[in-house]
């Protein structure tokens, strides 16, 4: 079978390589980026690969709150001027992230030129897609949450390729992300495959027609 490659998101043309300033660090599966709570002066960058953010409250365990590929910024809530990391980042695969100063992201945003406007619009992205998320995790079943995971990593919500290659992820993982248990995941990615919505090939291959999930077919 033909590999896809990964596909980012329509913001990639203005965020990458060197002018976004800062430096590249090269990540193994699994290691972490930061951990909650610690001090926040920077933003991050994803130029190849996946983050997965969790989330601890007292006494409770720890939530997935996001799955970012490439091209997808984190780290962003210190430009708001929270002093500490809210979360904890980590490494979904082998990836290459850009490190970036706070300082040089809020000079970028104050020229108010092509660059600064497109980032704008993604942080306020940002939190619309936080915030649907809580209110899918209330309104939508379980196959319906998995479906959108699967289709936000790929940046297939919109316009764009049919078929998208992602970072593989664990199925515990899935299972936290969209608050179900690993068995139902499993039964879901075994359905999606089936009917042609997803491919297993080493990697993860996304198929738009995977959008049918969340219509209830």
């Amino acid at each position: 079978m033909k590999r896809r490659k990964q596909r980012g998101s329509p913001l990639g043309g203005f965020f990458s390589g060197a002018s976004l300033g800062g430096k590249v660090a090269h990540y193994r599966d699994k290691q972490n980026i930061y951990k909650q709570g610690a001090p926040a002066y920077t933003l991050f960058y994803i130029q190849e690969g996946g983050v997965r953010l969790t989330t601890r409250t007292k006494h409770q365990p720890s939530a997935v709150t996001a799955i970012l590929g490439a091209h997808d910024f984190f780290g962003e809530l210190c430009l708001a001027g929270y002093p500490l990391r809210m979360s904890t980042a980590v490494a979904l695969t082998a990836s290459s992230i850009r490190t970036i100063k706070k300082e040089k992201m809020l000079q970028l945003l104050r020229k108010k030129n092509k660059t600064s406007n497109s980032l704008v619009a993604y942080l306020l992205s940002s939190v619309k897609n936080y915030q649907d998320h809580v209110a899918h995790l209330l309104t939508s079943s379980a196959e319906q949450r998995l479906a959108r995971v699967l289709l936000r990593l790929a940046h297939l919500n919109g316009k764009g390729p049919a078929v998208v290659e992602i970072p593989p992820l664990s199925h515990q993982v899935l299972a936290e992300m969209v608050g179900t248990t690993r068995p139902r995941v499993n039964l879901f990615m075994n359905r999606f495959r089936k009917q042609g919505l997803i491919n297993y090939d080493g990697g993860l291959e996304v198929h738009r027609s995977l959008r049918k999930v969340l219509r209830g077919r």
